[in-house]
């Protein structure tokens, strides 16, 4: 085939994934963000939020989503697309016209290749940021407490465990209250009831304070330390303010704090070999601690410890991450400050002082004639020590032998933590690659399955891809499981799934290429005969007998 045809066909496969990729991207993530926001809906609904605070949370949620659909749109826009031109008869055209199943599938393979690339750069620049700002977001609303409301003939709780308030009539529009009692035991020494016939209530401008006027009423308090003790006081009119009430949502802005999901790859490998040397550092503090404690047995002087025994290199490692370091470096000045100081703006060493001189000895004076020679005055003689004290037991000078209790114990559960850390960050690293990876591998699988079942239709490219998400992710998660225990190393757990899809998508399409295993008309029946060979049930011999007896 000439190659205007080629780039043809190629740009008509990638023009006919467009629609059904950005369709399934879509619907599969509002239908997440839907299970989202009913599982979280009714619990900030209850904390009084502003309504702009609750679709920011849901916003944020979307990016997580997002990373995880977008694979699995790929898989869907994948056998959509080739089920339906198997139904228009478009591929037995084109197998017609010479066209091979690897130059049909080669294009979409090209381009899956390319969102992969993009998932890869959403996953590592945009999802940790907005990770992290929803997780900032989400722990300053758990802070704050639901608004403050009244009921009536109820006692109400309007500081946790110190003040409750009960109003047998409230009215709302007024801010009006009759007959009111309060239960004030902000005092642990003291407890004070306060009844009033009537009161208002009022909110400061932010919002966060009481303020209580109260009319007609007393107040009696109670000396828990001395309870013969009772005082009642009469008021005509009592002011009271109540803090903390209103309870704002505050945000925070300086959370410099980021998990392993809110980094990015760059910053992962930094943390992997900060940890990574801190487990080094414990492993030979360790042996210099047992090392020393055999030397104070055999009365050997102990070993000092040097610091900075594994010296700190900034830089991040990888060529990914070198590539990023010389893109900052082609941003303009006001953005490339934030992350690299200029030399010019950096404090300047001072410069080296010289050492103070020696004092010189003083020249032996010459007298003067007619002068009698200058007195010298020698230093005063050290004590000699005192003499050795003689008694029946002899001490040794030796000095006492002192060994470490537990030793290498406190080194050793910083060794394990900190490995615990770093093979942490390598998993996360490792997912980032294998999800982004995923994109290229579910069209392998999607390509061939649906040109050898081309009669499935829309039960194929449902039930097949619900299929397929289930079993990845289910072994996504357990290899991320079995990497943090250290028992798959970090590659091995993420890439598992991957490796696998990738060779039965590899098996079906040379399957497929060869000239007895041509694509054919393919239904629900042929589905399930291959699934069952598949697994290995023994029903399976029977299968075709059932079929041309049907």
């Amino acid at each position: 085939m000439a190659a205007p045809a080629v780039r043809t066909l190629s740009r008509y496969l990638l023009r006919q994934h467009v629609a059904p990729l950005g369709f399934a991207l879509a619907a599969l993530t509002a239908l997440m963000l839907v299970n989202t926001m009913a599982k979280q809906l009714s619990a900030l609904l209850g904390k009084g939020l502003p309504t702009g605070v609750i679709v920011e949370v849901f916003v944020l949620s979307i990016p997580f989503i997002v990373a995880v659909t977008l694979p699995m749109a790929v898989l869907v826009a994948v056998l959509h697309v080739f089920t339906r031109l198997a139904a228009d008869n478009e591929i037995t055209a084109m197998q017609a016209s010479g066209v091979s199943v690897t130059r049909l599938v080669a294009p979409v393979l090209g381009g899956a290749a390319c969102v992969a690339l993009l998932s890869f750069a959403w996953n590592d620049q945009v999802l940790p940021r907005s990770n992290h700002q929803l997780r900032i977001l989400q722990v300053d609303i758990q802070r704050k407490k639901p608004s403050f409301t009244l009921k009536e003939q109820v006692i109400n709780e309007v500081v946790a465990g110190q003040f409750f308030l009960r109003a047998a009539r409230i009215d709302a529009t007024a801010n009006k209250l009759k007959d009111v009692t309060i239960y004030n035991l902000a005092d642990p020494e003291r407890r004070r009831v306060i009844t009033a016939d009537s009161g208002l209530m009022a909110y400061t401008p932010g919002g966060r304070d009481l303020y209580l006027t109260l009319q007609d009423g007393d107040i009696r308090e109670v000396n828990r330390s001395d309870p013969t003790q009772f005082n009642r006081t009469f008021f005509i009119t009592n002011r009271m303010r109540v803090a903390g009430v209103g309870n704002s949502l505050e945000r925070t802005t300086n959370d410099a704090y980021k998990s392993d999901r809110e980094m990015t790859i760059c910053e992962m490998r930094q943390a992997a070999a900060d940890a990574r040397r801190e487990a080094g550092n414990a492993a030979l503090e360790g042996r210099r601690v047992i090392e020393n404690d055999l030397r104070r047995l055999a009365g050997l002087a102990p070993r000092t410890l040097s610091p900075g025994m594994f010296a700190t290199d900034t830089a991040p490692p990888g060529l990914y991450c070198r590539l990023l370091r010389r893109l900052a470096a082609w941003l303009p000045p006001l953005q490339a400050s934030a992350a690299q100081t200029p030399l010019a703006q950096q404090p300047s060493s001072p410069p080296p002082q010289r050492p103070p001189p020696r004092p010189r000895p003083r020249p032996l004076q010459q007298p003067h004639p007619g002068q009698p020679p200058p007195r010298f005055t020698p230093p005063p003689l050290a004590p000699p020590p005192p003499p050795p004290t003689a008694g029946p037991i002899l001490q040794s000078t030796r000095p006492p032998v002192y060994v470490t209790a537990g030793v290498g114990v406190g080194e050793e559960q910083r060794r394990v933590a900190a490995r615990q850390r770093e093979v942490m960050y390598e998993v996360e690293i490792q997912k980032k690659y294998a999800i982004a990876a995923a994109c290229l591998i579910f069209a392998l699988v999607g390509a061939p399955a649906a040109l050898r079942f081309q009669r499935g239709g829309v039960g194929l490219v449902i039930g097949m891809s619900v299929a397929v998400f289930t079993v990845y992710y289910i072994g996504l998660i357990g290899g991320e499981e079995l990497g943090d225990r250290l028992i798959l190393s970090p590659f091995f757990a993420m890439w598992t799934p991957n490796v696998i899809f990738g060779v039965a998508g590899l098996v079906g399409l040379w399957r497929i290429r060869k000239p007895g295993n041509a694509p054919h008309g393919g239904d629900w029946s042929d589905v399930l005969e291959v699934a069952l060979r598949v697994i290995g049930w023994p029903g399976s011999l029977l299968w075709p007998r059932w079929r041309r007896a049907s």
